[in-house]
């Protein structure tokens, strides 16, 4: 693997942090590449060269943190519900400036969905087959519960100053999903 220019990644990082510093403060649609240009303190041309427009500077945001929960997801797993809730609920607060911004825009809709789906998909392994406590439920609705009030409690949680620690937060809703799968 070919390890990347530390000012290449510098300059990504700053245009990623500029996008969603500019997407707390208005719609998408209403920023332009000279609004996420200044905010990053680049020239205009520097973004084109990283980007090919601010959807592709988006997109890779979010594909570059979907791609970090994902990796976590192959050892959190392994773990009990809580503790393997901890991690995610530290990496949402350590970002929750990305994830406020995202849930809440007007302008990234779609990212909520393709949370959501990425959540299912994650829980659709953990439901309880043997133990016969959910036979007569069907795993699509099953499915849809849980990665809603999962999703929701976590809006609830960035919207609300995250009032609980993370730990907190894990054992609680770790809790909650163990009785719902």
């Amino acid at each position: 693997m070919v390890k990347m220019d530390r000012r290449i990644a510098k300059t990504q990082e700053a245009l990623k942090k500029a996008v969603i510093e500019l997407m707390s403060e208005k719609s998408f649609d209403e920023i332009t590449i000279q609004d996420i240009a200044d905010q990053a303190n680049l020239n205009r041309g520097t973004i084109y060269l990283h980007y090919q427009d601010k959807y592709d500077l988006l997109d890779k945001l979010i594909e570059s943190h979907m791609n970090e929960l994902g990796e976590m997801d192959e050892w959190a797993c392994q773990l009990d519900w809580s503790s393997g809730l901890v991690p995610f609920f530290e990496y949402f607060e350590k970002n929750h400036l990305f994830f406020s911004t995202m849930l809440a825009s007007k302008g990234a809709p779609s990212f909520r969905t393709r949370f959501l789906n990425y959540v299912m998909e994650g829980f659709s392994g953990e439901i309880d087959r043997e133990s016969g406590s959910n036979d007569d439920l069907n795993e699509d609705i099953m499915l849809q519960y849980t990665g809603t009030a999962y999703v929701g409690i976590i809006e609830w949680w960035i919207r609300n100053e995250m009032p609980y620690p993370p730990q907190i937060m894990a054992e609680q809703v770790g809790a909650l999903l163990k009785r719902s799968l």
